[in-house]
């Protein structure tokens, strides 16, 4: 699924360059589970904007679903991202004015599906992820959990590849935050492929497995504890 050699990622503010990441070598597996875990600066965040094509290395070699990604033009690494990759993010990124429903089609939208079957597949996600009674809600009368739960749906209804989640639960209280991290396990056992960023270790270990980054490097690669 993913296939990391060598990455490098450094970026420069005038004559000082900061290196985010050192040479990092990591693999995903199809179905997996995987918490990358790390404080704040650490490098995560970057890892994962590389991971989901958002950004690109400064040097060594990334393959996603078998597909060399470097040298990709900006339409293909587009079409990556809408068809293959789910995000999910801290801040959810829905558009304010927009039902869940209508935020849950967007990645259809973009994908081209007719409007009918666009519509038919964002309310069966909201519904898998306990929101069909809130498809015409707004954001705003929304609770966090709830918004969390849309940038989810939204992530899945295309059926990608991988859900890559960036502090799913940092915004949402301890309630909240633990029935977000229990859909992950859900959707986990259900056979999606899942990669959540988390400086919490607690919601880090209900992954399978834990990589802990540190300074731009992988310090640990290990089973999650049981």
């Amino acid at each position: 699924m993913i296939r990391m050699r060598g990455i490098r990622k450094v970026y420069s503010t005038g004559r000082v360059e900061v290196e985010a990441l050192r040479s990092i070598d990591l693999t995903i597996e199809r179905n997996q589970y995987v918490a990358v875990v790390g404080p704040s600066g650490s490098g995560k965040s970057t890892l994962m904007n590389i991971m989901g094509c958002l950004d690109a290395p400064s040097s060594g070699e990334y393959e996603l679903s078998g597909e060399a990604v470097a040298g990709l033009d900006r339409n293909r690494l587009a079409e990556i991202r809408n068809r293959h990759i789910g995000f999910v993010f801290q801040n959810f990124n829905l558009l304010p004015y927009a039902s869940a429903l209508e935020n849950v089609e967007l990645p259809l939208l973009f994908a081209g599906v007719p409007t009918r079957q666009r519509r038919e597949r964002a309310a069966a996600m909201l519904a898998k992820v306990d929101l069909a009674d809130r498809m015409e809600h707004k954001p705003t009368e929304l609770s966090g959990g709830q918004m969390q739960r849309v940038a989810i749906a939204r992530a899945l209804v295309n059926r990608p590849a991988i859900v890559l989640a960036d502090e799913p639960t940092g915004n949402l209280d301890t309630t909240s935050g633990k029935g977000i991290v229990s859909l992950f396990g859900e959707l986990h056992d259900a056979g999606q492929t899942i990669v959540i960023i988390t400086h919490d270790h607690a919601v880090a270990d209900l992954a399978s497995r834990v990589v802990n980054i540190r300074d731009g490097e992988i310090v640990e690669d290990r089973a999650a504890a049981a």
